[in-house]
């Protein structure tokens, strides 16, 4: 490519249609809108508008300016250390999930607070919530194994109207659970979704957050990061995704009237024969997968797998690479 030529704008076709991140990020008006963001905009080496993406201050800039002009969220901030997830990919996930419970509602996409969402490691940036709320006027229940990071997200939540009501946090005290103590008696869920610790261990989370730092930066051009480093508690679990998905999938088993979607992401192909031999186990019903786009990676997979005797109430699960 000759560098003094303009790069190719990213492909728009590989994001949900209806999300609205699908274009490049038109830096001139979310600054206008964030004036804060404009501290950190430049030309990069192909002569367009970016950030340094290996700027913690320059991505969190902005993520604000999105929420704001996106999702009309005023006030939002994150502890330091704590994850600063891209937006546009935590969007689709989000679409997908209404496409879903569209197919067991005549294909009509179902609005409001009558559809409830758990949503399992909400983390301190609350980013689901505030886009399913934008978007569709879910309400939430985001659960987390980290304090701060619930107190964190209840921040968020009081200081934007738009959130009143709209959102509980929870603290799942029991590090090794997902549902078995979170999960209310006589508790119905509309859709449960999940981002799961990628790694099996805080060494790999810590070399892979680097190995994204280091990759990012001017030169990546208009594109997007696949994620930033954050705390990296957020990033593993013993066993990593396998191992969690596996509990996940367990845990939904023995309580298949409490929700109608069980959902995951998965970021590794190679998980998805484990998690398929587990919703077997579990009694698994049906399995669909679903491909989606996340960033600058290939199409990934999603499936969703309700459970015998789940009656009027169906359990079942997304999965994706991300």
């Amino acid at each position: 490519m000759n560098p003094t030529l303009p790069a190719p704008a990213p492909e728009k076709d590989q994001l949900h249609p209806r999300n609205p991140h699908r274009g490049p990020y038109d830096f001139p008006q979310l600054s206008q809108r964030s004036p804060e963001l404009a501290a950190f905009v430049q030309p990069n080496q192909y002569g367009n508008l970016s950030i340094d993406f290996a700027n913690p201050a320059a991505v969190k800039a902005l993520n604000r300016a999105l929420l704001r002009q996106f999702y009309g969220i005023e006030h939002w901030d994150i502890p330091k250390g704590y994850l600063c997830p891209p937006i546009p990919g935590r969007a689709d996930y989000v679409h997908y999930l209404a496409d879903l419970l569209a197919e067991s509602n005549g294909g009509a996409l179902p609005p409001g607070e009558e559809i409830t969402v758990l949503d399992v490691g909400v983390g301190a940036n609350c980013i689901y919530p505030i886009i399913g709320r934008r978007e569709y006027g879910w309400h939430f229940v985001g659960s987390d194994v980290d304090g701060v990071a619930v107190r964190a997200a209840q921040q968020i939540e009081a200081a934007n109207p738009s959130l009143a009501g709209a959102i509980e946090c929870r603290l799942q005290p029991a590090r090794t659970r997902i549902f078995d103590g979170l999960i209310q008696a006589g508790e119905v869920f509309d859709l449960t979704m999940c981002n799961p610790p990628f790694h099996a261990s805080a060494a790999a989370a810590a070399a892979g957050s680097q190995r994204k730092t280091s990759n990012l930066g001017t030169a990546r051009g208009p594109g997007r990061p696949s994620t930033l480093a954050g705390k990296t508690t957020s990033l593993w679990c013993e066993g990593g995704e396998a191992s969690f998905i596996r509990r996940m999938v367990q845990e939904s088993g023995r309580r298949p009237r409490s929700c109608y979607w069980y959902t995951t992401l998965v970021s590794k192909k190679e998980t998805l024969p484990g998690v398929y031999r587990a919703l077997k186990t579990a009694g698994a019903t049906a399995v669909r997968t679903i491909d989606m786009a996340q960033g600058q990676k290939k199409p990934a997979r999603g499936l969703d797998f309700p459970h015998a005797g789940a009656a009027s109430r169906v359990a079942s699960g997304a999965v994706g690479e991300h």
